[in-house]
């Protein structure tokens, strides 16, 4: 015998359960049947904005896929090249990722012209890492894009714009809510079209445009400090315009192999003695093991809902250790060791990235991952943001490709490795020079990173409280800090 419907049973068996009723009609008509998809939040941010004035991103834009993976093959790349090939991890939130670029030749760009970036453009990644969004300047061309991205190009909206709004937690929301798959998770061009953008007044687009020009500005600024600091180093050093021997063959006595504890040849080369033999020519020189308290790589960290930020090797680019919405957080054990301001952060691991080295200058206090290594310099021994740069100079990473072990894409720089580094104790106003530089580059990107969160704040006020509260608040957090 059946049992009757009981409704307050059925309701309370789903409390505190996120549920949504869908018509049939509403699954077929975006032919999904995923519950993700029809989250109550997302169907009531979906509603959202169609109360307001909006418009779909297919509405006039021109789409452009990447090229497919096979009609260009990583082994061609080509340093000397000025044609850029903008890879899917380049593709970062507002802006092209620029400290790790690889190029193609001219007959590959030619070729493949059909695919290149132009000013203006919107870069979407639409697989790996979802979602991403950015916006291409004339710095970022000439150059070609992957098939991990797709180009957006004179869209309905001011792109600036645009991309505040992509990047924006309801944009993003949304966006990713457009996912497709299970295995590999990708963005398809049909939904892409159908995705919706609130179309606020012209004074507003206007204005996310000149905050994210102003952001992209203080990023130049950024790296054109970062730059002198290098340019004052080399020069002081006399390794400016050091022209590296690169013989065909070369020997080494059998008593230097001992001593060193390796057989490989790299390990010898003449270009690293030369560059030895003149850092020991200044007098003022050590190894890196006399200059710190603490040369230690980090452990796997113990991931939590709460807890200290983790510091990973994507996180240490040049000059600028990463902290911001993208770092996970763990629990800090009793005996962990935490990342503190002022010490230097070098990756351990990986090609690309081993030698990498950035000072810790955030206020705050992180974890190391087990890739990422600390040197923590003694009182008064050297200046930690001059080592940081010294590290990331050509005398620093000659000294990372002689010290590193490994082959077939799995390299190590050992932390006593590290300790065998010779370093270059520069005059003290050399050392306060180049930190100035340092700052004044990290102020600069923290100027940036506080506009492009004004921008992307302001359309979410606009969404909620509309375009005079949002302007408000633009015009108030643009104002020079």
């Amino acid at each position: 015998m059946s049992r009757p419907f009981d409704e307050a049973r059925y309701r309370g068996l789903l409390e505190g359960l996120e549920v949504s009723e869908v018509l049939l009609s509403e699954s077929n008509s975006v032919t999904r049947l995923d519950s993700e998809y029809f989250r109550p939040v997302l169907i009531s941010l979906q509603k959202r904005l169609e109360a307001l004035p909006h418009t779909t991103l297919g509405a006039k834009s021109r789409f452009v896929a990447g090229p497919f993976g096979s009609e260009f093959h990583v082994d061609n790349y080509d340093e000397r090249s000025p044609y850029r090939y903008v890879r899917g991890k380049d593709v970062k939130s507002f802006f092209i990722e620029n400290t790790d670029n690889v190029y193609l030749p001219e007959p590959d760009f030619n070729r493949l012209n059909d695919h290149s970036i132009k000013a203006g453009d919107v870069l979407i990644s639409v697989v790996g890492t979802l979602g991403n969004s950015c916006i291409a300047t004339e710095r970022d061309t000439p150059a070609i894009f992957s098939c991990k991205s797709t180009v957006i190009r004179k869209p309905e909206v001011n792109p600036y714009y645009l991309v505040s709004y992509l990047n924006s937690e309801p944009g993003k929301s949304l966006l990713l809510r457009c996912a497709r798959g299970s295995v590999q998770l990708g963005l398809n061009l049909p939904d892409l079209r159908q995705y919706l953008i609130p179309t606020f007044g012209n004074v507003l687009q206007d204005a996310t445009e000149r905050t994210i020009r102003a952001a992209h500005k203080s990023f130049e600024i950024a790296s054109e400090h970062l730059a002198i600091a290098e340019q004052t180093l080399l020069r002081t050093l006399g390794l400016e315009n050091w022209q590296p021997p690169e013989p065909l063959a070369y020997t080494r006595p059998s008593r230097d192999a001992f001593a060193a504890g390796r057989l490989d040849a790299e390990h010898f080369k003449p270009k690293y003695v030369d560059l030895e033999a003149h850092i020991r020519a200044t007098s003022s020189f050590t190894t890196l093991e006399n200059l710190l308290a603490i040369n230690e790589r980090g452990t796997q960290p113990d991931y939590a809902e709460s807890g200290l930020p983790v510091i990973n090797s994507k996180h240490v680019a040049n000059g600028e250790v990463r902290l911001n919405d993208g770092n996970r957080v763990a629990m800090a054990g009793s005996n962990a060791m935490k990342i503190k301001q002022g010490d230097v952060l070098m990756n351990g691991t990986g090609v690309g990235t081993i030698g990498r080295a950035a000072p810790f200058l955030h206020d705050a206090e992180a974890l190391p991952d087990n890739h990422v290594t600390i040197l923590r310099p003694q009182a008064g021994a050297i200046d930690s943001v001059y080592l940081s740069v010294y590290l990331n100079s050509l005398a620093g990473q000659y000294q990372v490709s002689k010290w590193l072990r490994g082959s077939s894409g799995q390299i190590e720089l050992y932390p006593n490795d590290i300790a065998q580094f010779l370093v270059w104790i520069a005059p003290t106003e050399v050392q306060q020079a180049i930190r100035k530089a340092i700052d004044d580059a990290f102020t600069a990107k923290r100027n940036a990173t506080r506009l492009l969160d004004a921008a992307k704040r302001a359309v979410e006020i606009a969404i909620e409280s509309g375009e005079a509260s949002a302007l408000e608040f633009l015009n108030r957090e643009i104002t020079p800090q």
